[in-house]
């Protein structure tokens, strides 16, 4: 018999869930812009997958709810994002389609 949908869950250390998504993330440790109403503000993409990423920045309270990822070696790479989570330094972002 066939199975219509497999969800997956990573086991890590101490038998926390690691993985909860639909495509795992790469990890790319890359530099890269948050871009919003004309400012921009480094950040570091640590991982990425077609629906997300989760970004390093210095300062959190700075980035909006939604905001246009670019990456830094190919400025032509831009993501709408939408912010899911944020913890210390470490944001995780949904990519949004446009409308």
């Amino acid at each position: 018999m066939p199975i219509a949908h497999v969800h997956v869950k990573r086991v890590g250390e101490a038998g926390r869930v690691d993985e909860k998504r639909r495509h795992p993330r790469t990890e790319v440790n890359e530099p890269g812009y948050v871009s919003s109403g004309g400012s921009v503000m480094h950040c570091t993409i640590v991982n990425i997958s077609p629906e997300g990423a989760a970004i390093e920045v210095e300062n959190p309270a700075f980035v909006p709810h939604r905001f246009r990822l670019v990456m830094a070696r190919d400025a032509s790479v831009v993501h709408e994002c939408q912010v899911i989570w944020s913890k210390k330094t470490r944001i995780g972002v949904s990519f949004v389609k446009p409308a």
